[in-house]
């Protein structure tokens, strides 16, 4: 269903049913809602809790900035190497007040905040700029975003790079398995056919790369989070992946030693993806863990 979230309509999927504790689900850089595994989001539902995720403004079935133009990505790139500031059609902010503008529209007043890799740069915020509408916050293979992080590994850079062959579904689908293939996680491994499956249903519900551009652009142009990271005061996990190739799990201590109190988990074999051996361990952290704050809040 869509909802008037920020301002803006946002498509937005609820599962659960109400009268139980909420859990905010943010993706990450150009993925959809349904790149939260439907399997994940039934092991939150199971363990109690009602599950809210949404596409970003940009990307899926919410509202697009066509209008605005993708802007020069290399340029801007250039821009951020030499220390300059990156120009964006909107913000993380902005993107953080859309979570917000959920919850507003579903007259939900707190959650348990959880974002993947971008999803978690805009739970962060989330957290620091509305802790009363954050029961607890859990960033998953995500950064604080500091100067001097390590960056994905040189064949990760190389095939962000690279282009498609064409502008075919197949040859669009068979470039993107490449670069999972790169980035996911080598103790659970899916198979090409896997990988393709779940990359053309995702294209065919929606493909804007141009929204992928304009997010892109949001992340270079956030360069105040390390500061803002310690403002948070909620109760905060940080769970991250031994062998991320896209975000190194340095960018994950980074972000827990920077928020006062957080507790840091290494997942030994997690890529950057949510294959369901994974979505199983990542549901047995954040379930108990969303318990126990629920039940000192209530004390």
């Amino acid at each position: 269903m869509k909802v008037t979230a920020n301002g803006l309509q946002i498509e937005v999927d609820d599962t659960g049913g109400e009268g139980r504790p909420v859990v905010l689900l943010i993706m990450g850089l150009g993925m959809q809602l349904v790149a939260w595994p439907n399997g994940f989001v039934q092991q939150l539902v199971d363990a109690g809790f009602r599950v809210v995720r949404h596409d970003n403004r940009d990307i899926g079935l919410s509202q697009g900035f066509d209008h605005v133009g993708t802007g020069n990505i290399v340029w801007e790139t250039v821009r951020h190497r030499l220390g300059l500031k990156v120009r964006s059609a909107y913000t993380l902010q902005d993107m953080t007040q859309d979570s917000i503008g959920v919850l507003d529209a579903l007259g939900i007043a707190k959650a348990h905040v959880v974002g993947a890799s971008m999803g978690g740069m805009i739970a962060q915020r989330l957290a620091a700029s509305a802790p009363h509408r954050t029961a607890s916050l859990v960033s998953i293979m995500s950064s604080s975003g500091a100067r001097g992080l390590p960056g994905p590994r040189r064949e990760v850079t190389a095939m962000l790079m690279r282009r498609p062959l064409g502008r075919s579904e197949a040859e669009l689908v068979a470039h993107s398995v490449k670069l999972l293939r790169l980035i996911q996680s080598p103790a659970y491994p899916q198979t090409d056919e896997e990988l393709a499956e779940r990359l053309t249903f995702s294209m065919r519900r929606s493909y804007r790369p141009a929204g992928l551009m304009r997010q892109m652009l949001a992340i270079g142009a956030d360069e105040d989070r390390p500061q803002i990271l310690p403002r948070i005061q909620r109760p905060t996990l940080v769970l991250h992946g031994e062998a991320d190739a896209l975000v190194p799990i340095a960018c994950g201590k980074d972000s827990a030693e920077r928020i006062p109190g957080s507790k840091f988990i290494a997942i030994p074999g997690m890529g950057h993806d949510l294959p369901p051996q994974v979505c199983t361990i990542l549901a047995n952290h954040i379930a108990p863990f969303a318990h126990a704050v629920d039940a000192k809040d209530k004390q």
